[in-house]
């Protein structure tokens, strides 16, 4: 089973990364066509909104709510009980959607207006921002029914489809930005319409795989059904549970819109390099670990479902504690490298870079709730992580504004709220881990804590080699192809070393075994 898991793992990571690497290839277009200003700050304020509207109801409340719930009918009543919850629960919320999208597109407005207040002040950029939300803001009924396809297709253990989908709004963005963009009056509208074909592209690519499965059931629309009220009893607190991370990048958008201009385009680009392990690993370990933790838990198998736990935080380790290396040491190579091209000025390169640094620090929190949410979702337990995430959501609030104001003269204002969002996100991550094991849930297998001192030693080691590898750089003064190929070499070598350090140390492949035994 550890086997299977580690392979699913690496399907979902793999088909992932190659949407990372296309959406690291819009980015780059996006800033190259674009650049960090006026116009970008608004489509991002545009597209942020149904995005993060998305990854609160579908990704985070109801993936949560309804895979378990999914997996607890399959396993206890067969297929025929489980095809005629996804027709009912498919109705249902397929009709919630479409009235939030319908109460949607009439409040763009007041929705730009609570988003970002800072672009009242600003009455051409907040109009631009009304526009492109009435846009892109059906995009969030698409992809909403296509989590819940990938929520059908994952319980199934077909994990290939779900995670190539996101590759299609890479793609649609950057054909609207190449060309379709030249034939609007205003270039970046082509971006809000590439936003909405790709919802719809994404829905209709998951289809032919639910029907070969015989998973596509005509919806129906029945709230009163028993399997459908749990799932809409998780939901609530599944949100705050499973997406306060987006509640506090989503508060960094807002105060960030009261900032100079270009801050929201700091930290969005600042983001999407965060995003590139957390979309990787965090999202592909904690999309393959909640199936399995769910069929344990009905299964009643404890012991099971804690080494389970055990062997995602051992992955956790040895693949995020170097990936929060890479971001904090190399934030300005991989700024200067990726996006310093035609518009995105220098000045944007820097201040990128120091709101990347910030949100380093927190991806082991980011990754860690990706991981340890699922285990209060398999056990129906989505209030706990709801109350967590409230707290972080305060611990985030007050931090930003502090830091924002006290970084505010030097120029790191942004990064102060990106700094925010990282102290909250390991904040709610200790909380829950914590309370995982005082309930007894989750018991470190023996050897842990030889594992952690090992991972420990070789991140020293991969640190070391790039504060000195680095320094010898003026990154700006390198051409492009240059950029790229030092720092290839970095991250090659910093890989080797860290990968040298851990074999000399002892590791070997049974410490990531699934039973966690040394």
């Amino acid at each position: 089973m550890g086997t299977q898991l580690l392979k699913s793992t690496a399907l979902v990571g793999g088909l992932t990364l190659i949407s990372r690497i296309l959406g690291f290839v819009r980015d780059m277009v996006i800033a190259g066509f674009f650049g960090a200003s006026a116009g970008t700050d608004a489509f991002f304020v545009a597209f942020k909104i149904p995005n993060f509207l998305r990854r609160l109801f579908a990704e985070g409340a109801f993936a949560q709510a309804f895979v378990p719930v999914l997996s607890s009918v399959r396993e206890k009543q067969g297929d025929a009980s489980a095809h005629d919850f996804i027709s009912r629960v498919s109705g249902s919320f397929a009709l919630v959607l479409s009235l939030l999208t319908g109460v949607g597109l009439v409040a763009t407005p007041w929705l730009i207006w609570l988003f970002a207040p800072g672009f009242h002040d600003k009455p051409e950029q907040y109009g631009l921002s009304v526009e492109l939300l009435r846009i892109t803001f059906p995009y969030l009924f698409f992809i909403c029914l296509t989590a819940l396809s990938g929520g059908v297709l994952n319980t199934w253990n077909h994990f290939a489809i779900p995670a190539f989908t996101p590759v299609l709004l890479n793609l649609s963005m950057i054909t609207a930005s190449i060309w379709l963009a030249p034939l609007f009056d205003q270039p970046i509208h082509a971006l809000g319409w590439g936003v909405f074909a790709a919802g719809a592209l994404q829905l209709a690519f998951q289809l032919p795989a639910l029907h070969r499965l015989g998973l596509l059931t005509w919806p129906r629309v029945d709230f009163k059904n028993t399997n459908v009220q749990r799932v809409l009893h998780l939901m609530a607190p599944a949100i705050f549970g499973a997406s306060v991370g987006q509640l506090n990048l989503l508060i960094n958008t807002l105060i960030a819109s009261l900032l100079v201009t270009g801050s929201i385009s700091w930290l969005y680009y600042s983001d999407r390099l965060v995003e590139f392990p957390l979309g990787i690993f965090g999202v592909g370990l904690g999309t393959v670990i909640l199936p399995h933790l769910s069929r344990s838990q009905v299964r009643q198998d404890a012991d099971h479902f804690s080494h389970s736990i055990d062997w995602a935080l051992r992955w956790l380790l040895l693949i995020g504690l170097p990936a929060t290396l890479g971001l904090i040491l190399l934030a300005e190579p991989l700024m200067y490298t990726l996006f310093q091209y035609d518009r995105f000025t220098p000045e944007d390169t820097q201040m990128a870079a120091r709101s990347l640094m910030a949100y380093g620090i927190g991806l082991m929190g980011f990754l860690s709730v990706k991981i340890l949410v699922p285990a209060f979702s398999a056990l129906e337990d989505l209030r706990t992580p709801a109350r967590f995430g409230i707290y972080a959501v305060i611990v985030n609030l007050i931090l930003s504004v502090t830091l924002a104001l006290w970084l505010a003269p030097p120029g790191w204002a942004h990064a102060g709220l990106a700094l925010a969002a990282s102290l909250a996100s390991l904040f709610n991550a200790a909380l829950l881990l914590i309370t995982l094991h005082r309930q007894n849930v989750y018991r470190p297998q023996p050897g842990f804590t030889a594992f952690a001192f090992r991972s420990l030693l070789a991140n020293i080691s991969m640190g070391a080699l790039l504060v000195g590898a680095t320094r010898w750089f003026t990154w700006q003064e390198i051409s492009a192809s240059g950029r790229v190929v030092q720092l290839g070499a970095c991250i090659v070598l910093a890989l080797f070393v860290y990968g040298m350090t851990l074999l000399v140390s002892g590791l070997r492949p049974r410490h990531l075994m699934l039973a966690g035994n040394n």
